[in-house]
């Protein structure tokens, strides 16, 4: 005799955005750090990738600094869990902001 299964559905929450790099080294150097340090703050995965190209874990600098990202790049971010459709708002926010020039 089969038991009945109880199965639980779990809502998970996808967000999804386009930024353009405004920092004129591009995901370099500092940018890339201050970009790094604001996605681990977010507590969940967030994904970078550029058009054609495999998304990256955004809150590793290794992956930024590989990622090629220039000045004028168009980038898509990607987040999962509570919280992702603020947190890429806000990192979006971030990346169209020339980094180069923050004090």
């Amino acid at each position: 005799m089969l038991e009945s299964a109880v199965f639980y559905e779990r809502q998970v929450t996808m967000a999804e955005r386009q930024a353009t790099i405004a920092s004129s080294s591009g995901l370099h150097a500092r940018p890339a750090k201050l970009f790094v340090q604001a996605v681990q703050e977010k507590k969940i995965p967030v994904t970078i990738a550029v058009e054609g190209g495999p998304d990256l874990n955004a809150g590793s600098i290794l992956s930024l600094m590989g990622l090629g990202a220039s000045n004028g790049t168009v980038v898509t971010l990607k987040a999962e869990g509570e919280g992702s459709e603020q947190a890429l708002d806000e990192l979006v926010a971030l990346l169209e902001t020339d980094l180069d020039a923050v004090e």
